[in-house]
């Protein structure tokens, strides 16, 4: 008999096959009930912006406005313009958890494509000066993954939306580069055994949202892209997290405008 202290009891009684009770599809329709929202439809390319910079610059520009179709408890989405193509824009969806509830609501909204631009703690530099890495991988040290995924399966991009993006990623003026991270749940708990650890498995940088996103997308199909904006080395030196003009705002927008171009 296994001794109940030595389950892991994440990874008991998924049942991936069955459908869920719970559907974000129901969940707002009670919110636009009771918030009195009409039902229309949220922009078709959306962006999940943790850090909440890129939000409030536009915002304090009065470039974007709230976006009144809207319907989740928990959060606000803005919409704005580039390149006269309305986009969507939620901020502080921090944590893997977090961000697949708004993911589902997003998608179960009108969502099509749905971009995550994260801050990222740098494990390992590689040999250019690009500040994006395009997650094409992520270690699986979080919890709302396994609700998705079983545990042997990796969390990654779909080989559809990497293809799409080979060409451009490839280009000496792409401002990505294609890395894998370490998502966690717990992002103080960053120990030197376990960033050494990551370095093994040649992880570029850690943040806490990725993992989740992808097995969500693989299992209903969705098409997301994450993004870790290199930002910081877990603050181990006096003046880390520095992210460049209005903070890193700037250079968010030129990765937005570029992905434009391959995925609209």
């Amino acid at each position: 008999m296994i001794d109940k202290k030595e389950k892991a009891y994440i990874l008991e009684n998924k049942h991936y096959n069955e459908p869920s009770i719970f559907l974000p599809e129901n969940l707002l329709r009670e919110a636009r009930r009771q918030k009195n929202i009409s039902e229309c439809n949220v922009p078709s390319i959306c962006v999940l912006d943790p850090d909440g910079d890129l939000a409030g610059y536009l915002v304090g520009k009065g470039d974007a406005t709230r976006n009144n179709c809207w319907a989740c408890y928990h959060s606000n989405l803005y919409n704005f313009h580039l390149n006269d193509l309305q986009l969507g824009i939620v901020p502080y969806i921090v944590g893997a958890s977090y961000a697949v509830l708004v993911a589902e609501q997003l998608f179960a909204s009108g969502c099509e494509v749905l971009v995550s631009v994260t801050s990222a703690g740098i494990i390992q530099y590689f040999d250019n000066n690009k500040r994006f890495a395009l997650i094409t991988e992520a270690v699986r040290d979080e919890g709302t993954s396994y609700h998705y995924l079983p545990a042997k399966e990796p969390s990654e991009i779909s080989g559809f939306l990497l293809d799409k993006l080979s060409e451009i990623t490839q280009a000496e003026s792409c401002p990505w580069f294609n890395a894998k991270s370490w998502t966690t749940d717990a992002p103080y708990r960053e120990t030197r055994e376990a960033i050494r650890a990551m370095k093994d498995e040649n992880v570029c940088c850690v943040e806490m949202e990725a993992a989740a996103l992808y097995a969500f997308a693989r299992v209903k199909k969705k098409n997301i892209l994450c993004f870790a904006h290199l930002t910081n080395t877990m603050a181990q030196a006096e003046g880390d997290f520095e992210k460049g003009e209005h903070f890193g705002s700037i250079d968010t927008i030129n990765l937005i405008n570029e992905l434009l171009k391959w995925i609209r």
